[in-house]
């Protein structure tokens, strides 16, 4: 007898919101521990995150090296969440100790988390966004992969 149930491997990175927070960038979303942001920073979601991609768990690094790894974000922040999908790839290195980046594309770099996503910065729900422009305002982005 086959089981439907799949493995699942969840983690969650808080962050917080500053008023420089734009969330236009079309190809790309991105969290960073750092605690500035400048204009150029249009894809960025929030700073001070609790860690950078090099810090994720060793289950959810693994979960994530498959090009099989499907990737469900849920962006929440107060008065809102937002979700969408990624894949994985086998390719990923988690090097960056400061940042996190989610890509429509396929390009992998150290800072890549996940690719293919079906949405970008520029898709959050403006209203989500406004929060996040709020400097201190409280974020949570929470990864869950299964094969």
């Amino acid at each position: 007898m086959k089981t439907s149930e799949q493995a699942c491997v969840t983690e969650e990175v808080t962050f917080v919101g500053h008023a420089m927070v734009k969330a236009t960038h079309g190809r790309t979303i991105e969290i960073t521990t750092e605690e500035h942001l400048t204009p150029r920073g249009d894809c960025i979601i929030g700073v001070g995150a609790s860690k950078g991609i090099s810090e994720l768990s060793p289950a959810m690094k693994k979960a994530l090296r498959s090009d099989e790894a499907r990737v469900r974000f849920t962006i929440v922040a107060p008065g809102g969440e937002f979700s969408f999908v990624a894949r994985g790839s086998k390719d990923l290195s988690f090097e960056s100790p400061t940042d996190m980046v989610i890509r429509k594309s396929t390009f992998v770099c150290g800072r890549t988390l996940a690719i293919r996503a079906e949405s970008s910065a520029s898709e959050v729900p403006r209203s989500l966004v406004g929060t996040l422009k709020s400097p201190g305002a409280a974020g949570l982005l929470r990864i869950e992969v299964s094969a």
